[in-house]
């Protein structure tokens, strides 16, 4: 076991390639984890294009100039490095958050979410690969009836829009909600805004299939973004009141712009959704008469992991549906050129080494 295939990104040239590279040793705090699924993530695509780039990547990405992708992973605890403080052991079966905080920033010290924090991934290597390393406090141990494959989604598809309704939106039973893209994010997004009592629950995504799976997860209503009467519908299932929260989980200027249009008053959206396109008011003064609130979102918190590892293990949250395709590591090209064409429009797809 020196060697193992790792999905590596070439930052400089921006090349991916599945490669033989050595089996990482866990250090002081870390173990080992034998990965037994990765989802496939659209920043994973973005990183590859170059549309979006490490944040604060550990120094052995900027020597090397590589970094093995995957936030998104589940599997078991396979080598126990010195110095734990856990009661770990071999076998035991785990999913990784997305990544770690700093532990050193005066956020983490006063016990606030890290300003400083790594993904993993993304700044330092992810589970795109036979075998990861984490650090033992990212660990998150998993029920034995959850599946490997439904719990590595967890993490971004299906935290990152948890908190972004929870969080960011503030969302509160009886409001209304507006999903901009009902994909990878947007699908868990219209589920959550239903778990939590949202009403109506608006998707909008101009694919026939995305609107019709939308319904499927449990949208009041699947709206056309290019209808005609797009935004009468809206003010329609709202009592003409407009959204109270919208969320861009695309994350295509147009979105926003038309999200914008459909806020109620005090109506906030959420940009969820990447992109490195600006944000664009085109009337300031309404936005600001209506009192209407513009606000960022990034990832999720630490314990929101756990609580949705306990929602999934409850049957409160069945991700099976979101399991799109299985596709073997050594194929894992495959799997991003399916994701960037929407190639059977997935949901999730899912690596196994």
């Amino acid at each position: 076991m020196s060697t193992m295939l790792a999905g590596r990104l070439h930052l400089d040239s921006r090349t991916f390639a599945v490669e033989e590279v050595p089996v990482p040793v866990p250090g002081p705090g870390e173990v080992l984890v034998e990965v037994r699924a990765a989802g496939v993530c659209l920043s994973d695509v973005h990183l590859i294009d170059g549309s979006l780039t490490p944040f604060r990547p550990v120094d052995a990405v900027t020597r090397s100039g590589a970094l093995t992708l995957g936030h998104e992973v589940a599997g078991v605890v396979h080598t126990l490095g010195p110095g734990l403080k856990g009661t770990w052991t071999t076998g035991t079966r785990v999913v990784l958050q997305a990544g770690q905080s700093c532990r050193a920033c005066d956020a983490c010290l006063r016990g606030f979410i890290c300003t400083q924090g790594r993904t993993l991934g993304v700044d330092y290597d992810g589970g795109w690969a036979e075998y990861v390393i984490a650090r033992e406090d990212t660990l998150v141990r998993l029920p034995d009836g959850l599946p490997f494959e439904q719990a590595a989604i967890i993490p971004d598809a299906v935290s990152t829009p948890y908190s972004a309704i929870v969080d960011a939106g503030a969302v509160r039973p009886g409001q209304s909600v507006g999903i901009w893209g009902v994909g990878g994010l947007g699908a868990h997004g219209v589920r959550i805004a239903r778990l939590i009592g949202a009403a109506p629950v608006i998707a909008i995504d101009p694919l026939p299939t995305a609107r019709e799976r939308a319904l499927a997860f449990g949208a009041d209503l699947a709206l056309d973004p290019d209808a005609p009467d797009f935004t009468d519908a809206v003010l329609k299932a709202t009592g003409s009141q407009g959204l109270d929260v919208a969320f861009d989980f695309a994350g295509h200027p147009a979105v926003r712009e038309q999200a914008l249009s459909v806020l109620g008053f005090a109506g906030a959206l959420v940009l969820a959704g990447l992109t490195p396109a600006p944000v664009t008011i085109a009337d300031s003064i309404r936005f600001s008469h209506r009192r209407n609130q513009l606000r960022g979102h990034y990832g999720s918190a630490e314990h929101d992991l756990d609580r949705l590892v306990g929602l999934a293990s409850a049957g409160r949250l069945d991700l099976a549906p979101s399991i799109s395709t299985r596709i073997p590591l050594a194929d894992a090209s495959d799997a991003v050129t399916r994701l960037e064409k929407k190639t059977g429009h997935p949901i999730r797809i899912v690596l196994v080494p």
